[in-house]
């Protein structure tokens, strides 16, 4: 065993090492809650996941599909968990203003906006942020999130000095430009124990015999993220008021749990992401709960409605309820498991 460490040592590589050690920058041995049971399991296949800390997650969808606004109810929780973190927020959509991230509940006094208009600038300030955060005391380093809203709008250096100069055509080295960026930063993040968010646009594939989404940019991000979600939303109604959204999530990549499983979240405007949304369906399609007529049949032996249930979840899903849900979650969503019964059903259960 000498023998491989000093051969470890040889390579002045600080990420090389015997993986009986763990894998720097690689291993995940902890997760930041995202503040929704359901998206945590879609994520880690743990209801007490969520977010790999040392890893990209990526959220893709089309224009007004709720890509920020999913991002910031993340966002808030990671601040709510962690009170003396701080989140850097690179920024290129020009959209974020103080008054949109305050009344959403979120501390405006750890929250950094960085704007960002090109690949460099995003890379090289994220960079220098991590070496700066990587120089101090791993004791003494508090929580960090960054997120990154959107790829899909940053621009080169290049297509900046042509637009100038009048020239109309594309940056065709933009999405090598990008993947060398996440190639850099992939590892930093790793070895800081930094999660990062990004955001991205999708767009319809043209040609294929399915209808299939596609994220734009490169390969870059496909590559980098450990996951890739991708988003749909409906609107939520009280009466005629609009008061948030539905969100459809498909786990499109990851290196954590199976791919292609789907799981809907819901996203209030006051209260952000709903924690116990989507543990209802959950509960019936693996028989913890089931379904009696109109009605829920309980553990217990009570029954109760759907929307009783939603309303008040604390009391319904109880600690042994929760046992049994996060047994369900790890044979479902996470590698090596199987399990022919979905949750792709309806929310109609759940109303």
């Amino acid at each position: 065993m000498s023998f491989i460490k000093d051969l470890v040592k040889s390579t002045g590589n600080e990420y090389a090492s015997v993986v009986s050690d763990g894998v720097a920058a690689g291993d995940v041995d902890s997760f930041v809650d995202t503040g929704s049971y359901i998206f945590n399991a879609l994520l880690s296949g743990s209801l007490k996941g969520g977010l790999p800390k040392n890893k990209i997650t990526a959220l893709a969808g089309e224009s007004a599909t709720g890509k920020t606004f999913f991002a910031l109810g993340m966002v808030k929780q990671f601040l709510e968990d962690h009170p003396e973190a701080a989140v850097i927020y690179f920024e290129s959509e020009s959209a974020l203003t103080k008054d949109m991230i305050e009344e959403r509940g979120i501390d405006s006094n750890r929250i950094v906006i960085v704007p960002v208009v090109t690949v460099q600038e995003f890379r090289n300030q994220s960079l220098n942020i991590l070496d700066k955060y990587l120089e101090t005391d791993e004791s003494e380093r508090p929580p960090m999130m960054f997120v990154l809203d959107s790829l899909g709008m940053l621009s080169t250096t290049k297509e900046i000095e042509d637009t100038a100069e009048g020239k109309e055509t594309r940056d065709m080295t933009r999405a090598q430009i990008t993947k060398g960026a996440f190639r850099v930063l992939t590892l930093k993040l790793g070895r800081a124990k930094v999660p990062m968010i990004v955001t991205n646009h999708t767009y319809d594939v043209i040609g294929s015999m399915f209808p299939q989404k596609e994220m734009g940019g490169g390969s870059g991000l496909k590559y980098a993220a450990s996951s890739i979600i991708f988003l749909s939303k409906r609107k939520e109604k009280d009466g005629t008021e609009i008061i948030g959204n539905i969100i459809h999530c498909k786990n499109a990549k990851s290196r954590l749990t199976v791919e292609n499983r789907m799981v809907d979240v819901r996203l209030t405007y006051d209260k952000g992401l709903d924690r116990y949304y989507g543990l209802l369906d959950l509960a019936l399609a693996f028989d913890v709960f089931k379904k009696q007529g109109t009605r829920v049949l309980l553990p217990t032996g009570k029954t109760e409605y759907g929307k009783t249930i939603n309303n008040n979840p604390e009391k319904y899903f109880t600690e042994d309820v929760m046992e049994k849900l996060e047994v369900v979650v790890n044979e479902y969503f996470k590698y090596g498991k199987s399990s022919e019964t979905g949750t792709d059903d309806s929310q109609e259960s759940s109303s």
